[in-house]
């Protein structure tokens, strides 16, 4: 039987998912794989202080720097 779909689960993801080469991170929401692949598997408190720091995390990426307009364009933000 499959696992119940949990919808209450908060999540920074996008749906741009590609990983930054240098830093690990995805460019999308700046989780590293494992905690992508462990998201639904750690609990609240876990994954909050993981968002905390994803700002950060996109603001260092390599491929951002690299493509025109970067984070600010991705979140809608003016250039």
């Amino acid at each position: 039987m499959n696992a119940p779909l949990r919808l209450d689960v908060e999540t920074p993801c996008v749906k741009i998912c590609v990983v930054d080469p240098e830093t690990g991170y995805c460019v999308g929401c700046g989780r590293t794989r494992g905690e992508i692949a462990s998201w639904l598997a750690i609990d609240a408190n876990e994954r909050r202080a993981i968002m905390a720091g994803l700002d950060e995390r996109v603001r260092s990426l390599t491929l951002v720097k690299r493509r025109k307009g970067g984070a600010r364009a991705r979140r809608g933000g003016a250039l």
